[in-house]
């Protein structure tokens, strides 16, 4: 009796059963099998391998940005050479006190061209969204087609074409030739209208017609229907909307370099790569670290703002499907 008591009493030691429990504290299912215990291992293998591809740049940026020296070829995760408070924060202090680096005009020029962008893609992609959505007329799905398609063509091919194009542009409207704000920003709202368009007008497909009439009915004119109705329950694809429509130019190298000329109207991402290109700055990784963490700044606080709005749509969206 006592011999079948320790029997069912006695703890499984074996190697099988002590992985499975630490796999249930993960979260995972225990499983009495060792080969979906295997699986199991292999999902979570997979997944702290991305996770090391996804946090290992930002843990060497934060690094980087604290190391004094500036060098990519000597920087250690722990930098070395750092011995007082002073040497640490080295890259921010050139960064915010050297006057050959006009850091906070870069970012007043990227928040600025990012937040006008914004607010003109979504007046405009969201109106046109809501007339594709709502009304019939001719050649209606031709224009969709010819706005998916240019979708199709990645925006490195219109390089060339959108240069000549704005040269001859501001031979008559100055303020929308190379190297003005207006011209960035007209490529950019050009760029982000189609993928926009499409997004918005399948959610717009989800809300039911019957409001739009009902508001006829009682005298409503479209733009008051769209505004005073349609649009209190679009915010959640609106701050999405927006959301693209602001990281996009924010982030955006390429056609800022190619328009902007002058030093002074470069955006932060223009102005950060004259740290790396060997150019005016030489190459110093130290600040570039140092303006790549406060330039996510930005971005970070604008996402936090408008999470609420972004789940919510995403719970809209699954309660309607």
């Amino acid at each position: 009796m006592s011999s079948d008591t320790t029997t069912h009493t006695s703890t499984d030691t074996s190697p099988v059963s002590q992985i499975a429990k630490w796999l249930s504290f993960l979260g995972t299912k225990q499983s009495p099998t060792r080969g979906s215990l295997i699986g199991n291992l292999a999902r979570i293998f997979v997944i702290a391998c991305a996770l090391f591809f996804a946090l290992f740049p930002v843990v060497w940026i934060i690094s980087a940005s604290f190391n004094p020296t500036g060098s990519m070829s000597t920087q250690t995760l722990i930098p070395k050479n750092a011995e007082s408070v002073s040497d640490v924060l080295v890259n921010f202090r050139r960064l915010f006190d050297d006057p050959q680096i006009p850091f906070w005009r870069w970012i007043g020029n990227s928040i600025f061209v990012s937040s006008v962008t914004t607010i003109l893609i979504l007046i405009v992609t969201s109106l046109s969204a809501y007339a594709f959505s709502r009304f019939r007329f001719t050649g209606r799905r031709n224009v969709l087609l010819l706005i998916f398609l240019v979708q199709v063509f990645p925006s490195l091919l219109a390089m060339v074409a959108i240069y000549l194009m704005l040269v001859q542009i501001g031979k008559y409207i100055p303020p929308l030739g190379i190297n003005t704000y207006g011209g960035l920003i007209m490529v950019y709202i050009g760029g982000g209208m189609a993928t926009n368009i499409w997004l918005l007008k399948g959610y717009f497909d989800t809300i039911p017609r019957d409001i739009d009439e009902s508001a006829q009915v009682d005298g409503a004119t479209h733009i008051q229907t769209f505004w005073y109705l349609i649009f209190p329950l679009v915010r959640p694809i609106l701050a999405v909307v927006g959301l693209l429509g602001f990281v996009g130019p924010f982030n955006d190298f390429l056609l800022a370099r190619i328009i902007l000329t002058d030093r002074d109207n470069w955006t932060l991402m223009v102005g950060m790569f004259s740290f790396v290109e060997g150019g005016e700055f030489s190459t110093d990784w130290g600040v570039f670290a140092a303006g790549s963490l406060i330039a996510a700044i930005p971005i970070v606080v604008l996402y936090l703002a408008l999470q609420r709005f972004i789940v919510g749509g995403l719970t809209v969206g699954a309660v309607k499907g």
